[in-house]
């Protein structure tokens, strides 16, 4: 069906933020990701690499693992997709975010060239959709209040704690909305007596979950904590690819699933199969990202009991438009694909 050879071409972007972002490991004021054009055929899927500020995560690296990554691409059968995650991650370099983008842009192009929408293509069902929760990144107790008072539109909070003011925060929003609030400790919390501690605490000012409350490497000791805990603990930092999945399982109740941690949609597809056997339930999450891949995201949402797509309204201006928001629930676009495109004010 493919007729030509691909081209392949990548593009940095930078992104404003709205509001310095903080978590417990540190801040920013805008992002720097990657964008990858498959183009094949007459047309043009599209890919979008972010980061965390670990492990040579940049816009840089990424641009250096796709220059190791592009050469493989160009020879694959873009419809034999289903062992891509693992022929990419043997390429030497290969960071997550680089996999996540080339194999995005990849998709997109299938679904064009299938006519039909992602989640059509993989077999889901878009019409479960749970509700997305929107985060309060760290700051000064007022500033998280007034960051509260502007997400009115969103049902749920998450808020980033692993300081230790922790109490203080969220009383300080207690006093401003009783939504129900998610709590991401990014590993923030040193020991399993403070995070049993918090957690009974928070349990009692409606808070639905925990996620990461330890150092990923405490598995152990978050094993202590989730036999203990009256909250579900949700792993991130802890569980990357459904191969690290069997070792955690026992230590957390559920998974947060990151396409720019799993290294694309197709590793995220089994990460929810495995999670789904070791009966752990499955959040979808982001990082500071575009619609793009904010869109791909939305996709799988029908596999995940809880949604932490909010990457894209962290920006001050979004260059893509693509899944829609409404009344706190996204809906993928009716185009085929991912089914983004460059939004009005970007286009030229």
């Amino acid at each position: 069906m493919a007729t030509s050879k691909p081209r392949i071409r990548t593009e940095k972007i930078r992104l404003e933020l709205k509001h310095t972002f903080t978590i417990a490991s540190g801040s920013a004021d805008f992002k720097e990701n990657v964008l990858v054009f498959y183009e094949r055929d007459g047309r043009t899927g599209v890919g979008e690499a972010s980061h965390v500020t670990v492990k040579d995560q940049t816009a840089e690296g990424t641009l250096r693992a796709l220059e190791k990554l592009i050469p493989f691409y160009e020879t694959v059968d873009p419809f034999a997709f289903a062992d891509l995650p693992e022929q990419a991650r043997q390429i030497t370099g290969a960071t997550p975010p680089a996999r996540a983008a080339i194999e995005m842009a990849l998709m997109d192009w299938v679904g064009q060239t299938f006519n039909l929408p992602l989640y059509r293509l993989f077999g889901l069902n878009i019409g479960h959709a749970p509700a997305t929760s929107f985060t309060i990144g760290l700051d000064t107790p007022e500033v998280m209040q007034q960051k509260t008072r502007e997400a009115g539109p969103y049902h749920i909070i998450k808020v980033k704690l692993g300081r230790p003011n922790d109490r203080e925060i969220i009383e300080a929003l207690r006093a401003v909305t009783d939504k129900p609030i998610r709590v991401d400790a990014n590993e923030g919390w040193p020991d399993k007596e403070t995070a049993i501690k918090k957690i009974e605490w928070l349990e009692k000012q409606n808070v639905e979950f925990v996620e990461q409350p330890l150092p990923r490497k405490m598995i152990e000791e978050t094993r202590w904590v989730k036999e203990r805990s009256p909250l579900p603990i949700v792993a991130d930092e802890s569980v990357f690819i459904a191969s690290d999945i069997p070792a955690i399982a026992g230590a957390f109740s559920g998974i947060n699933v990151k396409l720019m941690k799993a290294g694309g949609m197709l590793e995220a597809l089994r990460m929810f199969q495995v999670a789904r056997a070791f009966n752990l339930d499955a959040m979808l999450g982001c990082m500071i990202e575009t619609s793009i891949a904010i869109t791909a995201a939305v996709q799988l949402q029908s596999l995940a009991r809880w949604v932490d797509l909010d990457g894209n309204l962290l920006l001050s201006h979004d260059p893509f438009a693509g899944a829609v928001l409404n009344a706190g629930h996204w809906q993928p676009p009716d185009r085929l694909g991912l089914g983004v495109k460059p939004s009005k004010s970007n286009r030229r």
